[in-house]
């Protein structure tokens, strides 16, 4: 199937999810097609989209690792688990290691069906359940659910390629897509300032914010969000360009917003205890964590050295307390330790693009996968 035009297909029977910047986000020109004003009631979805072959709990079984065919991951090593990274300018998702070898990827020959693309992944996360990676691809203006079962394929698409706007089928830089356990997708449509949740038909049944209206006013208006991170609770975490991060609750009230420490902080995530994790995508970088009342306990900043930063534009926590940190424009993906403030593993080569063995360029996100 082509990318070109919405586009709805089956995914696979009760699949569900389980939350990057790039460019520098605002255009000057107004989105090419008018805008639309989507219903703002809570989700009606029927359910998950269905799935061409198995069963759910075939795949919840089996899990990720299982249907990636990779072993248990290496205990004591400095990164607890794999880790999916969106390879941006490489148009490629990854999977790597501990050990720093690349064990899965996408797409390889074949897996693309005839009129498909897939350019310049932005983000990727895994479903709940581990039977999908689901992609935005921010320049191209889509999104893509890579499905792993009965092959890694292109399962779902959204948005006309190359062509920005805000009319049904339209995005303009998408951000963050994710797949919920409701079976609707949600994303950050920064330059139409809101986020939305998309059914399996393609059509957009809730969103917070609308085209147009670009000023810091939540839960009316949003300014560029290009973070949606869902939360336990069914609610959503805001993070918008210009230096705030808002939560949501299921019904779209607003809890809190919060100033964030620079005015380019991307896709903010809640930790356990309540606080709020985010990076800020600047140079040089940094990664904060804040209180619920936007006070600052946390921070990593260094300005220059091999453990300065350059765009990171995601951070998360891993199970070991440690931090995943993508550095985009160093080209490399790495782990931080919270007390010592140290890098203690890192995928890429600092500061040098690449695709081979070992190198990155412009990896804009990533996803534990445990």
């Amino acid at each position: 199937m082509s990318v070109r035009g919405v586009a709805a297909l089956a995914l696979m029977a009760g699949l569900a999810v389980a939350g990057c910047t790039a460019s520098p986000r605002r255009s000057t020109s107004p989105p090419t097609s008018p805008p639309t004003s989507p219903p703002t009631s809570p989700p009606t979805s029927s359910g998950p989209p269905a799935l061409a072959r198995g069963t759910a709990a075939t795949w919840a079984a089996a899990g990720t690792l299982g249907l990636l065919g990779l072993p248990a991951p290496v205990a004591g090593t400095a990164l607890p688990g794999y880790l999916l990274i969106a390879d941006r300018d490489n148009n490629r998702l990854i999977v790597v290691n501990a050990q720093h070898q690349v064990v899965w990827r996408f797409p390889l020959p074949g897996e693309l069906s005839a009129g498909q693309r897939f350019s310049g992944p932005d983000d990727a996360f895994l479903a709940a359940g581990g039977a999908a990676f689901i992609t935005n691809e921010e320049l191209a203006e889509t999104i893509a659910l890579v499905a792993l079962a009965p092959k890694p394929h292109i399962a779902w698409e959204y948005g006309h390629y190359g062509d920005q706007g805000s009319a049904s089928g339209y995005l303009a830089h998408p951000d963050d897509a994710y797949l919920l356990a409701n079976g609707l997708v949600s994303a950050a449509d920064i330059i139409n300032c809101r986020v939305i949740w998309i059914d399996r038909a393609g059509v957009i049944v809730r969103s917070l914010g609308h085209p147009g209206d670009c000023v810091h006013d939540p839960p009316r208006s949003l300014s560029d969000p290009n973070g949606d991170t869902p939360l336990p609770d069914g609610g959503v975490l805001v993070t918008e360009i210009g230096g705030w991060v808002d939560r949501f609750t299921a019904a779209g009230r607003l809890v809190y917003s919060i100033r964030t420490p620079t005015t380019y902080p991307s896709d903010a995530q809640l930790l356990k205890n309540g606080d709020v994790l985010v990076a800020s995508y600047n140079n040089p970088g940094r990664v904060d964590i804040l209180t619920p009342s936007g006070r600052i306990v946390w921070t990593y900043d260094p300005p220059s050295g091999p453990g300065a930063l350059d765009h990171p534009s995601l951070a998360v926590e891993l199970p070991d307390g440690t931090l995943a940190v993508t550095d985009d424009r160093h080209h490399r993906v790495v782990v931080i330790d919270l007390h010592s403030k140290r890098i203690v593993w890192e995928y890429g080569h600092d500061g040098v693009p690449g695709s081979g063995p070992g190198y990155l360029d412009k990896p804009d996100g990533l996803a534990f996968i445990p």
